[in-house]
């Protein structure tokens, strides 16, 4: 594989977002006095007046049930902070591009001009007849964690913050391949988690659920433990449920003899606090576009090394989870995106290269023509099985 980086021109950057990067395409034309008729008035009356007396046929004759409203406030923009509502739309865009590339699924940019989360709920309550499920996106923490359990809440459709449950999908299926390789049980691995923002609490969610009980999770000001008194609720309570040892003190503390350090945090982690750790370990730099430390730095001491960037081998990119995550939770008719939803889905990313495992390929490409299906199918039946 060639891990030079990938030279884009700004020129060639700004030509391909000229007028943004989708559009509405038509299912059928509109190029004759008969399809106009049938298409808007007088025929679609007829619809309507079918929709008013059942509302479920709303299913049957709009895009709404198969539509996802990708829905930002611009707070926490890729790894570039509070860039406002409007500097998002390009991202959200993006995203409803992948959605559509990837799943086959339409949705819609929204982006709102608040950072109210009752404003937010609100609007999203609102907005329930014109879609079908809800991808918040770009969201700062620790606001995200309450916006999304009150939109779940108050929505009777699929809802996910993909910054928290996308990255902590594919975290997951990688170590899972990563615990393979190395002929580890996955539960008995030691995980450092550096971030305590939405990816980094959910990343620690989800490897507690399959077993993994010595994980260390860290902010900006080092390790989160119960004694700590400048935390807030969301890390108050994740202090609770890890760091089982109680350990004190920064990362250097944390890494000594720890089997995975998984980045989630936009710092730089020193070459020797890697060397630190267990010989033959796993590093996940998922920092973009420049991650935690050096993957060649990285791979002196560990044995599987896995970034944000397509230009390294193993990419941890969100876009192996989530179009499969909302079209198998759509095709299934889901209300909620469960935990077993979740695991379904890391479980279906692992398996598409779980007999073509290496150090550098414990997670499909994120082009791997198999990885949609497999997810859909996976979290489809999961929304079966617990409906």
């Amino acid at each position: 594989m060639d891990n030079s980086p990938i030279v884009i021109g700004d020129e060639e950057i700004f030509e391909a977002h000229m007028g943004g990067k989708i559009s509405v395409d038509l299912k059928a034309p509109l190029d004759s006095q008969r399809a106009l008729s049938i298409a808007y008035t007088p025929g679609v009356a007829q619809v309507s007046r079918a929709i008013a007396a059942d509302h479920t046929l709303a299913a049957r004759y709009t895009w709404a049930h198969r539509l996802v409203a990708v829905v930002s406030d611009g707070t926490s923009v890729l790894g570039l902070g509070d860039l406002g509502p409007s500097a998002s739309l390009p991202v959200m865009e993006g995203k409803a591009a992948l959605f559509k590339t990837f799943a086959g699924l339409d949705s819609i940019p929204i982006v709102l001009d608040t950072k109210d989360p009752d404003e937010i709920v609100e609007t999203l309550v609102r907005l329930r007849p014109s879609f079908g499920a809800v991808n918040l996106e770009d969201i700062s923490a620790p606001r995200c964690f309450e916006i999304e359990r009150r939109v779940i809440e108050a929505l009777d459709c699929p809802v996910m913050h993909d910054d928290q449950h996308g990255t902590a999908i594919v975290a997951l299926a990688a170590l899972m391949g990563a615990a393979k390789v190395l002929g580890r049980d996955i539960s008995s691995l030691r995980v450092v988690v550096s971030g305590a923002g939405a990816a980094g609490v959910a990343c620690a969610n989800i490897l507690m659920s399959v077993g993994i009980s010595e994980i260390i999770v860290l902010d900006s000001q080092g390790v989160l433990h119960p004694e700590r008194t400048d935390m807030n609720d969301v890390k108050t309570e994740l202090a609770q449920r890890t760091n089982p040892g109680g350990r004190t003190g920064g990362l250097a503390e944390a890494l000594v003899g720890a089997d995975v350090f998984l980045g989630a945090s936009g710092g730089v982690v020193p070459e020797e606090l890697i060397a630190s750790m267990n010989p033959g370990g796993v590093v996940f730099a998922l920092s973009n576009p420049d991650p935690e430390i050096h993957p060649e730095l990285a791979a002196k001491y560990a044995a599987v090394v896995a970034t944000g960037r397509s230009d390294f081998p193993n990419q941890i990119n969100n876009v192996l989870a989530f179009p499969g995550v909302f079209r198998g939770a759509l095709d299934a008719g889901a209300e909620r995106i469960t935990e077993e939803m979740k695991l379904a889905a890391a479980e279906a990313i692992y398996s598409v290269v779980a007999d073509d495992l290496a150090p550098e390929r414990v997670v499909p490409s994120p082009l791997d023509p198999r990885v949609e299906p497999a997810v859909a199918a996976a979290v489809a039946a999961a929304a079966g099985s617990s409906s």
